[in-house]
């Protein structure tokens, strides 16, 4: 079952614990930023790249652009992979 992620060729992974105490526990900006992602991005993987852009000294705004290209990065290696399937099927 894909559960709303689409026909993503990207790898999922089972999660333990609660996904939604993980999301509550983010900084106000990255949940709003959860929010409008086109991936459904986990808490800790979001959390994680938000962790590392702050302790790089990067402000707020710099670190949700970090997660924009992350995502961007993401979305286009999934387009990728995508047109490497249709091509072989034609």
């Amino acid at each position: 079952m894909n559960r709303n992620l689409g026909q993503s060729s990207l790898r999922r992974k089972r999660r333990s614990g609660d996904p939604m105490d993980a999301f509550d526990e983010l900084p106000a900006p990255v949940r709003q930023w959860v929010a409008q992602a086109a991936l459904p991005w986990s808490p800790a993987s979001v959390h994680n790249i938000w962790s590392k852009s702050r302790a790089k000294g990067l402000s707020a705004e710099e670190a949700l652009r970090t997660l924009t290209h992350a995502e961007a990065r993401t979305l286009a290696r999934d387009r990728q992979s995508t047109v490497c399937k249709i091509n072989s099927i034609t």
